[in-house]
């Protein structure tokens, strides 16, 4: 019997009970959603974060105060007290493949303009820190080194802070602001960043002297929290990050082979690595819970088709007296468990790619539909149909055409 007539019977077949076939794709078709739906978001996600790692700037390391411990104890990474401005100036003066060097004091504050006041991080940094950031100015202008060193009250607003302190399109330049009571001349507004990865808003920060948010807002003289480096290329990243450990190892006298030391240095890959890790381990499990639900709607599928042989058992009987061969009683079940589980993957993935959508438009998370997540649903969808089709298959092959006649 030819694979087309075979194709006519099954779906002949399966259009007499539409809303028993319907229910059992049901399974199929939720698992298929949530499959692509659970990768889309993976792969929105680590899209995402990629773009965040590319928005820190090229080449970029960032060097961390270690732990410090206090009664055989960690307190945790970065609340070591041996990180200090001069480390920085070193990298800079000592290490010939960096390029930009930056040390960075942050802290948050109420900000007032006006009758206006808006809470927002306030970041301390030399102007070096915008070219390894690759940050752009709008308006205006940035401070200078002499600004950074001296503790110069002035800043630079990010596009939401001029948003909230002054409205919709203002140019600030020149305005007052106070951070903590101080007074602060806005002399420069950055171009907008948008969202990072991490769904924080990149124009949500204000730009200061490193000095002047050092000293004045955090209080400090010597500790620092973060310096940012700049590797002269690509291909001197890890260059750059071996001379920055081996000098800060001879500034604090710490052996080569030693593991606890007062310093972390992060390069782009491992902060990567770093983000996507736990987002991966989630999205790994919630698909591996999706795809329980295609074994599910597998063995509804097992189910019918067991409960459709014993009720087409004269009929079974009946096609194999007048000359059907066992074979094609087999291909005939076959494919009709494999067409419910195809139907279902198809409106699987018509539900998961449209939930996907609606994530985006109502939720605003990052998903990314590909190729690749639809041909392995459809394809676990036909295997799982293949699968849990095959016995009800074999069982009707396997009737003796006589019993099945007087069947009742």
């Amino acid at each position: 019997m030819s694979y087309i007539n075979l194709f006519i019977i099954a779906y002949r077949s399966l259009s007499k009970n539409k809303v028993r076939s319907f229910l059992t794709m049901l399974g199929i078709i939720i698992g298929v959603a949530s499959v692509i739906a659970m990768l889309a978001i993976g792969q929105g996600s680590r899209k995402s974060i990629e773009q965040q790692i590319a928005g820190l700037g090229s080449n970029v390391l960032m060097v961390f105060p270690g732990s410090s411990f206090r009664g055989g104890v960690s307190s945790g990474a970065g609340t070591g007290q041996r990180l200090v401005i001069d480390d920085a100036w070193a990298i800079r003066d000592e290490c010939p493949s960096v390029k930009y060097v930056s040390p960075v004091a942050r802290t948050s504050a109420q900000v007032i303009a006006g009758a206006n006041n808006w809470n927002t991080q306030i970041t301390g940094i030399y102007p070096e820190y915008f070219k390894i950031r690759d940050l752009k100015i709008e308006s205006g202008t940035l401070f200078t080194d002499k600004d950074a060193a001296r503790g110069t009250k002035v800043c630079v607003l990010g596009k939401t802070v001029v948003k909230n302190l002054f409205g919709e399109g203002a140019d600030p330049v020149g305005e007052r602001v106070r951070i903590r009571n101080i007074p602060f001349r806005v002399i420069g507004v950055m171009q907008a960043k948008g969202q990072s990865g991490m769904g924080t808003d990149e124009d949500d920060i204000i730009y200061a002297p490193f000095q002047t948010v050092q000293r004045r807002l955090r209080g400090q003289t010597t500790r620092i929290q973060m310096i940012y480096v700049s590797a002269a290329s690509e291909e001197l990243m890890d260059q750059a990050q071996q001379e920055i450990d081996n000098l800060l190892r001879q500034r604090k006298h710490i052996a080569r082979n030693d593991e606890d030391v007062p310093f972390r240095i992060r390069n782009q890959q491992e902060i990567l690595d770093m983000l996507t890790s736990t987002s991966d381990t989630m999205v790994g499990l919630l698909a591996s819970i999706a795809a329980i639900s295609l074994l599910v709607g597998g063995i509804g599928i097992m189910n019918i088709m067991l409960v459709s042989v014993t009720e087409r058992t004269r009929e079974i009987g009946l096609r194999m007296a007048v000359g059907a061969r066992s074979k094609d009683i087999l291909r005939q079940f076959l494919l009709e468990a494999i067409l419910l589980s195809f139907l279902g993957g198809l409106l699987g993935v018509i539900l998961g790619v449209g939930s996907s959508r609606l994530f985006v438009s109502l939720l605003g998370w990052p998903v990314s539909v590909t190729s690749y997540s639809i041909f392995l649903a459809f394809i676990f969808a036909a295997l799982v149909g293949i699968f849990f089709g095959w016995y009800p298959a074999r069982k009707a092959a396997n009737l003796i055409p006589m019993e099945a006649l007087r069947y009742e």
